[in-house]
C-alpha cells in the first residue's frame, strides 16, 4: 500500500509510544485512545496497520475482553484482504464497537497529517 507522509509517520510513532507508556501506567483508557489514533494513521500502510491491530489484540487480551479479542482477530484476518482489494474503511478507529466495513469521518487533526502533500 502507500507510504505514509512524514508527519503521519511521526504522529503514528508518537501515538504508539504514548499507548505503551499508558500500558506501563495501567491507564487502559489512554492506551486505547492512542491505539485508535494509531489505527487511523496506520491505515494507508499495510504492515503498520496489521501491527496496530496486533497491539489492539494485545490490549484486549490484557483486559480479558472477549468481545474485543474476537473483533481484533476478525480485523487481523480482514486487513490484508482490505489492502489487497483497496477496500478499507478509512477513518475507522479499528475497535470492535465499530463496523469493520464502514468508513468513519477522519478527525481533522489526523486528516491533516494524512494529506498527500509530500508525495
Amino acid at each position: 500500500m502507500s507510504r505514509l507522509p512524514a508527519p503521519a509517520r511521526q504522529a503514528l510513532t508518537d501515538a504508539l509510544v504514548a499507548a505503551d507508556q499508558a500500558r506501563r501506567n495501567g491507564d487502559f483508557a489512554t492506551r486505547w485512545a492512542n491505539l485508535e489514533d494509531a489505527h487511523v494513521l496506520s491505515q494507508p500502510a499495510a504492515f503498520a496497520h496489521v501491527r496496530v491491530h496486533l497491539l489492539m489484540l494485545r490490549a484486549a487480551w490484557a483486559l480479558r475482553d472477549g468481545r474485543e479479542l474476537r473483533g481484533q482477530l476478525l480485523r487481523l484476518a480482514l486487513t490484508p484482504i482490505g489492502h489487497l482489494s483497496g477496500r478499507l474503511p478509512l477513518g475507522s478507529t479499528g475497535a470492535s464497537n465499530v463496523s469493520p466495513f464502514e468508513p468513519m469521518a477522519l478527525p481533522p487533526e489526523l486528516e491533516r497529517l494524512l494529506r498527500d502533500e509530500e508525495r
